[in-house]
């Protein structure tokens, strides 16, 4: 993973979640409880905490969500047993609908990727219209194993991703690409 690749998905680097042990704190939303585990740290995403990360020392995400209620990206965070088939089928997908920007990062468990579909300036309620309109579509032709982000079932503060590990793929479109 190079600091380019990281550049890609365009992370909020003004401030990042780092994974505590021990207690956590419970948080009620929408009439249920959460339990973070994630410690928000008001300083800047440096890349030494970066390769702290990527090492395995510590573990570290970002936020999604920017102040402003705007997201860079729609993410598909894909949990399930064949990586390489929904990576294919959501290819397809984004491709049919416009969208030739993307990235699939490897996670810390193998067989597990984070889909950054790169959208750009996006509200929030456009993000989340988005995100289950794919989703949709998605799940149309493989059973559901995924969970999309900025996601609205959740709180603010849950919004958060573990930065990937390694690149799985990536699709950057051409010129071209818009006559196929």
């Amino acid at each position: 993973m190079t600091p380019m690749d990281l550049k890609l998905i365009k992370i909020i680097n003004s401030h990042y979640y780092q994974l505590q042990t021990g207690t956590t704190e419970k948080v009620q939303f929408n009439g249920r409880t959460y339990f973070d585990k994630f410690k928000r740290i008001d300083k800047l995403l440096s890349q030494q905490i970066i390769n702290q990360h990527l090492t395995k020392e510590i573990t570290v995400a970002h936020q999604i969500i920017s102040k402003a209620d705007k997201v860079e990206n729609i993410i598909f965070d894909y949990n399930g047993n064949d990586p390489q088939k929904f990576y294919h089928r959501a290819q397809l997908i984004l491709r049919e609908d416009g969208f030739i920007n993307f990235t699939a990062f490897e996670t810390k468990t193998k067989g597990h990727l984070h889909l950054y579909i790169h959208k750009g300036h996006t509200t929030l309620s456009e993000a989340y219209q988005l995100g289950k309109t794919l989703s949709m579509k998605l799940g149309l032709k493989m059973p559901k194993q995924w969970r999309v982000f900025p996601n609205p079932d959740l709180p603010p503060q849950f919004n958060i991703l573990t930065l990937p590990y390694e690149v799985y793929a990536k699709e950057r479109g051409a010129a071209w690409s818009k006559h196929l």
